[in-house]
């Protein structure tokens, strides 16, 4: 952040100093809500969760170096308090923001958020400093710190902004005004809270209503729901996609052995070949939609084509893939989970899977409960299970309670009778049988959402091989 008087932070956030002896000190850090990330001359927000109340580590953060904490009550040591830590959060945001001269780009969508979000920031870093949302940190408390990690040196700062309903995002977007907003897709992610895509959409569209005239809204020409977002914005319009409206599209899409795309990228700048290093072809909007972006900020398609080549990925989680020494690949992809993203982690799955069974290798698809789908949760948990054997994935290892079990039915009616599909009870079960049956050359995907926790899967299965290995 950019350094701040104690005086000024308690004037942007409407609050009162206490137990300050110096009203000029300054802020010179970063702005943490956990205790563990304070560092000298840090301003540690004090909030309170279900099981923690930031306002317990009040003493231990100031002797950390703290230099005041932003509090809903006084504490006892240097404090601004505040009647809402949260709200407060946001106006120091905006005050900073207000400051700056960066380009604020956000972007919203059901699924791809945080992939997309990653190429735009690696292609901008290009152009000058920049700062990005780290993992999936975008909501109303993530989104605030965030940009108060913004200095005076930054040019580009790239928000990720989520919704669990109508007003969330235009009140992300209020306090950090975008320029630029990019919607990547209307899916059924939260179908459950909102109550149908036409819900989604509204919620999406706010982010281009938020833009200002001589802003630029990026446009996912593929979806209906979001092209039909163009009547909705004062700014200039850029589709992105395969519609051959798309001023920024893909030619000659092919997808190698390994899961990974190539495409030719065309702009009306040009065109230049693109070779991806994310699996999955459902990276190619992906990076078209960061490639709209990058555009109207100053890079050439050339300089684009050569930096999407060169991205990885910035989140843990996010279909990381890892081979084992003995042959085994495992794929990563249990941060979250919904029918849209679930159905491409299994295609990009079959797709890397497919020079290895020519070789015996197979396919496992260990998947688990997609939350927040509400009345929908049964046909879409059931239709996940079809489509596994649809694509001929090998096995499918459905891992929970109800919602697992109707992943397992759903493989079953569909045709997989045998031990193709298989419901056990928890994690645990799961990597007991993969540790018994997985042999070289098999590739492994394991997907759920977050709460579900699936990672302890992945992570086990790498270390048992790192075990084996040593032991040898």
């Amino acid at each position: 952040m950019i350094p701040l008087t104690l005086a000024e932070i308690a004037y942007a956030t409407g609050g009162s100093m206490h137990d300050i002896p110096d009203r000029e000190t300054r802020v010179t850090g970063p702005v943490v809500r956990d205790s563990r990330e304070v560092e000298p001359g840090a301003l540690f927000a004090a909030l309170s969760g279900e099981r923690v109340d930031g306002h317990d580590f009040a003493a231990q953060v100031v002797a950390a170096g703290a230099v005041a904490v932003l509090a809903a009550r006084p504490v006892g040591v240097p404090s601004i308090v505040v009647d809402d830590v949260q709200a407060a959060l946001g106006k120091l945001a905006q005050h900073v923001l207000g400051r700056l001269k960066a380009t604020v780009v956000a972007l919203t969508g059901s699924t791809g958020k945080t992939s997309t979000k990653d190429l735009i920031a690696q292609l901008l870093e290009r152009l000058g400093p920049t700062v990005y949302t780290l993992g999936s940190y975008n909501n109303e408390i993530g989104l605030p710190l965030t940009a108060l990690r913004a200095e005076e040196s930054t040019r580009h700062l790239v928000l990720e902004m989520g919704a669990r309903g109508i007003g969330h995002i235009s009140y992300l977007a209020s306090l950090t005004p975008p320029r630029i907003g990019l919607v990547l897709n209307v899916g059924t992610a939260h179908i459950g809270e909102f109550g149908g895509r036409e819900q989604i959409a509204r919620a999406k569209g706010e982010l281009v209503e938020s833009l200002p005239a001589d802003g630029l809204a990026v446009l996912n020409a593929d979806d209906p729901l979001v092209r039909a977002m163009a009547t909705r914005t004062k700014a200039r319009v850029v589709l992105f996609g395969e519609a051959e409206d798309a001023e920024v599209s893909a030619e000659n899409v092919r997808v190698g052995d390994r899961g990974q795309a190539a495409f030719t990228l065309r702009t009306p700048s040009g065109c230049s070949e693109v070779t991806l290093r994310l699996y999955g072809e459902h990276h190619v909007s992906n990076a078209l939609a960061a490639a709209a972006v990058a555009r109207e900020l100053g890079m050439s398609t050339e300089e684009i084509a050569t930096a999407l080549s060169e991205a990885g990925t910035l989140s843990r989680w996010r279909m990381e893939v890892t081979e084992r020494p003995d042959g085994v690949t495992v794929i990563n992809d249990a941060y979250n989970a919904n029918p849209d993203s679930m159905r491409a982690a299994l295609r990009a799955l079959v797709a890397m899977g497919s020079a290895s069974r020519a070789q015996g290798g197979r396919t496992w698809a260990v998947l688990g409960e997609m939350a927040e789908l509400g009345g929908e949760s049964l046909a879409e948990h059931d239709a996940v299970g079809r489509l596994a054997v649809r694509l001929n994935v090998s096995k499918l290892v459905a891992v929970g309670g109800v919602e697992a079990a109707w992943l397992q039915m759903g493989a079953y009616n569909e045709g997989s009778w045998g031990e193709e599909s298989v419901h056990v009870s928890d994690a645990e079960a799961a990597i007991d049988l993969l540790r018994s049956e997985l042999r070289a050359g098999d590739v492994v995907l394991v997907k759920a959402s977050r709460a579900v926790g699936l990672e302890r899967i992945a992570q086990a299965l790498l270390d048992s091989a790192e075990g084996e290995v040593a032991a040898r």
